[in-house]
């Protein structure tokens, strides 16, 4: 069998056809379920929240190895932008890092260190990776299938990070640029603004930033939004993080207790 009928990563195929990717957070869900009923939802891809939650590394794991079996592409944000978590969950099954609170170019680029292998990184040789199914095969195959379909996810959630966006989407080993919405308008100082005409100016500069160097922009934190969820994906934004299981668990149980509540006696 070749290692490129087994290592498959739907999100970075479909991004290259410069489709819409669809993503839901877990970080409540502890069971292998979630990653199933991800999928039978539609969506492309998930990512455990490893920064907002208490799950440990072994629960993470499972999630991203039922992801992979289910055929939806899991990606972990980590607690800390450091080797030790980055290369820990990309051994369990993810097949994507999401590092949060990226603000330079060099931290970029040692996120891009800790996820790939020679020669596009440092990340220390594993042999026997679940997603390959625990299968061995020769070292360059295997480094050269793993880099291309492990993703490099930065957010961006500071004036920081905005002020270094051309540097920073320039790094090689970046794919994309997730932007934390919450977080950044908390950093300018204006909590819930999602109007506020800065929000827009950055989602422009970092669109094109991406589309000049042939990568992607995804919008978070909108779940409230939709109709700026599509008008920043007209813009060319192509990756959409729809909200976490805890909002969509308690949204669905509030309408069904509204529903009993509001029945006429």
């Amino acid at each position: 069998m070749l290692i490129s009928d087994i290592l498959r990563n739907n999100v970075k195929t479909k991004l290259a056809r410069d489709e819409v990717v669809a993503s839901m957070t877990v970080r409540l869900v502890r069971g292998i379920e979630i990653a199933r009923i991800a999928r039978t939802a539609g969506f492309d891809t998930l990512y455990v929240d490893l920064e907002h939650s208490s799950f440990s590394l072994e629960t993470c794991g499972q999630i991203c190895m039922a992801a992979v079996e289910a055929g939806i592409a899991p990606f972990v944000r980590v607690p800390a932008n450091t080797p030790d978590y980055i290369s820990r969950v990309l051994e369990g099954g993810a097949l994507g890092i999401i590092a949060p609170h990226v603000r330079s170019a060099d931290e970029a680029r040692a996120v891009v260190r800790a996820a790939k292998f020679a020669p596009l990184g440092e990340r220390s040789n594993a042999g026997g990776l679940p997603h390959l199914h625990f299968r061995s095969f020769p070292a360059p195959e295997a480094y050269a299938a793993l880099n291309e379909a492990t993703m490099v996810i930065v957010q961006f959630e500071s004036a920081a990070a905005l002020d270094k966006t051309e540097e920073i989407v320039a790094v090689d080993g970046v794919d994309m640029v997730l932007v934390g919405l919450n977080d950044l308008l908390a950093d300018w100082g204006i909590p819930g603004e999602y109007d506020h005409p800065r929000v827009r100016e950055a989602y422009a500069r970092t669109i094109a930033a991406c589309r000049k160097q042939g990568k992607h922009c995804g919008v978070g934190g909108l779940a409230t939004r939709p109709d700026l969820v599509a008008d920043f994906v007209r813009m060319g934004a192509r990756y959409v993080s729809t909200g976490t299981d805890l909002a969509f668990l308690l949204s669905a149980c509030t309408a069904r207790a509204k529903q009993v509540r509001e029945i006429k006696l």
